[in-house]
């Protein structure tokens, strides 16, 4: 098995054409709705970039040094969650936006869709990754990039370690645990989740299972609603752990924990024994842009050094970085940063989790299509 611990990226995802992958944001369009989106007036000047991402990457600690060499201003349209991403790709008018910012495991759709463009790997730093990142599987098909990986982290527990300590955390049984009956906190999005809980029923990979893994999956999840506090969206996740109501969320990670740590919260994150899961932020061209030129410079900003080290501390959610140049640059100029997000040359790493083998990256399920996963989320939350 390869150390990323996944299937080969042919087989990674449902082979949707155009029509499926069109259709499948249309129905998903409503989960858009959801995230309090407003009408979103995408500018065509020459001086503006229009970029579709993640919450905190339009943020002026990470984009301004961009702006003032071109000259330009960048203009973030934020989503959280694959389906809503690719809704918004699908309902906006072409040239909308110029780069995306998507999790790996939606380039696929991305690029059968016809939404981004093929990219020149010599015009990115890839070299400059670790040897893990340099020709990452979920961005290449048929041999061609589409994305250029600029963030990712693990997702396992998050917990308050005035609820739970160290012993507790090494299993996702501690989910179980009477310490956090009630206090059981999720992100409102059904792939953390259930691909955490996936590993804790055993299965690796954790999205590839047949229908009677599924089942016990489904099983597994409804057993956590007498545990539950309450579902929560991205920004509430900080909230709720910080006043207590939530004693542990499983499917997130540092992402979460490292903000809130620097504020004094008794927090923590671990990759329990069954193993964690990659998310990650990668970087496409959008195929409608007229500002083609202006997405490319703005994607070598972003995987270059001094935009690896900005994207790995935005103020929104800080981040592991695969430029190795960006951890050089961090250990220089913020070696405390440097320990926090275990980036250090000098002790174990963030790296050093693949070598243990417990590193699965997120994908979209395979055997299953994405609407069965998210149902049974619904059902879940209905419950």
């Amino acid at each position: 098995m390869s150390k990323f611990q996944i299937t080969d990226p042919r087989g990674l995802l449902l082979r949707p054409t155009r029509r499926t992958v069109l259709q499948g944001a249309g129905a998903l369009a409503g989960a858009a709705a959801f995230t309090g989106f407003g009408p979103f007036e995408a500018s065509a000047q020459d001086n503006v970039l229009n970029v579709l991402t993640w919450p905190g990457h339009g943020d002026p600690a990470f984009v301004k040094p961009f702006e003032d060499e071109h000259g330009v201003k960048v203009v973030a349209k934020e989503y959280v969650g694959g389906e809503p991403m690719l809704a918004l790709m699908n309902q906006s008018p072409p040239g909308s936006f110029d780069v995306v910012l998507a999790d790996a495991e939606y380039i696929y759709m991305l690029q059968e869709g016809g939404f981004i463009d093929e990219m020149d790997p010599a015009d990115y730093p890839l070299a400059d990754y670790w040897p893990e990142f340099q020709k990452f599987p979920l961005h290449w098909m048929d041999d061609k990039l589409y994305s250029v990986m600029i963030r990712f982290g693990y997702l396992g527990l998050a917990y308050r370690t005035d609820v739970l300590n160290e012993e507790d955390v090494k299993t996702y049984k501690a989910l179980w645990s009477e310490k956090v009956k009630g206090k059981v906190g999720f992100f409102d999005w059904y792939l953390p989740t259930m691909g955490c809980l996936s590993l804790g029923n055993g299965n690796k990979p954790p999205f590839d299972i047949d229908e009677a893994a599924f089942e016990a999956l489904k099983e597994t999840l409804f057993s956590l609603r007498p545990q539950t506090s309450g579902f929560y969206s991205m920004a509430d996740q900080f909230a709720m752990l910080t006043n207590g109501t939530a004693g542990v969320i499983p499917g997130v990670g540092d992402w979460v924990v490292l903000l809130l740590q620097n504020e004094g919260v008794p927090v923590s994150a671990v990759v329990p024994d069954e193993g964690g899961i990659q998310w990650t932020e990668s970087m496409s061209i959008v195929s409608s842009s007229s500002k083609k030129d202006l997405a490319k410079k703005f994607i070598q900003y972003a995987s270059s050094p001094e935009g690896q080290f900005r994207s790995a501390r935005l103020p929104a959610y800080w981040a592991s970085i695969p430029n190795r140049k960006g951890w050089e640059k961090m250990n220089a100029e913020a070696p405390e940063d440097a320990v926090k997000l275990r980036h250090t040359f000098d002790a174990r790493n963030v790296m050093d989790e693949y070598k243990d083998g417990k590193i699965f990256i997120r994908q979209t399920p395979v055997q299953q299509d994405i609407e069965t996963w998210n149902d049974t989320w619904s059902e879940f939350k209905a419950m």
